[in-house]
């Protein structure tokens, strides 16, 4: 499997040394979850709708799609004007992502969508529904007819039902999750509370359903995992291993869940794998692991 441009960016760091890698990472997770619960609440609402861009001016005679058609319009690449739909996991809001929004905005992405979930959600396909609802929205906003989605954890989860069960793969050209269950975990804090919860475990009826035929799923996956990673259990779960899927797994070291939206290295490899151009149509699925140690 040939190797992936954004992997040169992912910190190349030696193999954990229990227990000094963990403790690493822990300490890590702690700050990160200061510095989130700081900014929590201001992630608590649904954020505003920005008005579509005014259409642009057409040159007489010039065809759509043609360099003449809309010369008031600067040029971009295609993965600039695509947007981006950033969708966060259980008991958490779009705050978790403002350091990578900040990133992606930096480097030309123009058109950023946070959802805003309810925790009281008890049916993550309901979730993957209002996720598809929320894509025609931003797709119709902005004039696209794809986006690309992060998904960090459950908010994996829930756009990988979207794509692969409820028709999204038409609509999402790259989904990239970021310590996601995609096998189902064995730690799941209130399993046996929660609905959506006892969802993510392993063997669940929502992962078997997963684990389904998907032919022709077009949406390009790249998961990003990381071994200290203490919510995934075991750590390969976050792994996509499907056949049918066209997917790339990432391993990340040295840090833990909470660190993966938000550690700069991992925001950068995340803006490359997005801009990553690969062809959809007439190539096989290659579902793989990479490792950057």
């Amino acid at each position: 499997m040939k190797a992936l441009p954004f992997l040169s960016l992912l910190p190349r760091l030696p193999g954990p040394r229990f227990p000094a890698a963990l403790l690493g990472a822990t300490v890590l997770e702690l700050v990160v979850l200061t510095g989130h619960l700081v900014a929590y609440p201001f992630g608590l609402t649904q954020e505003r709708r920005t008005p579509p861009d005014p259409p642009p001016e057409t040159t007489p005679g010039a065809a759509p799609g043609t360099p003449g058609a809309h010369p008031n319009r600067l040029p971009g690449s295609p993965a600039a004007e695509r947007p981006v739909v950033l969708l966060h996991g259980f008991i958490d809001n779009r705050s978790v992502f403002v350091l990578l929004r900040r990133t992606l905005a930096r480097h030309g992405r123009r058109h950023l969508a946070s959802l805003n979930y309810s925790p009281l959600t008890r049916d993550l396909r309901t979730a993957a529904e209002l996720l598809g609802r929320h894509v025609e929205e931003v797709c119709a906003r902005t004039g696209q007819r794809e986006v690309d989605i992060v998904g960090h954890s459950l908010g994996g989860l829930i756009a990988r039902y979207y794509v692969q069960r409820l028709g999204g793969d038409r609509r999402v050209r790259t989904l990239v999750t970021l310590g996601t269950p995609h096998g189902g975990t064995a730690v799941a804090p209130g399993a046996g509370i929660h609905p959506i919860v006892r969802q993510m475990r392993g063997g669940s009826a929502l992962i078997e359903e997963l684990r389904r035929p998907a032919p022709g799923c077009r949406t390009r996956f790249v998961s990003f995992w990381s071994e200290l990673d203490q919510v995934m259990v075991p750590v390969g779960t976050a792994c996509v291993d499907h056949p049918d899927l066209d997917a790339v797994n990432v391993r990340v070291t040295g840090i833990g869940h909470l660190a993966l939206p938000v550690h700069p290295a991992v925001a950068a490899a995340v803006r490359e794998a997005l801009e990553t151009q690969e062809t959809r149509e007439g190539t096989a699925p290659s579902t793989g692991t990479t490792s950057v140690a």
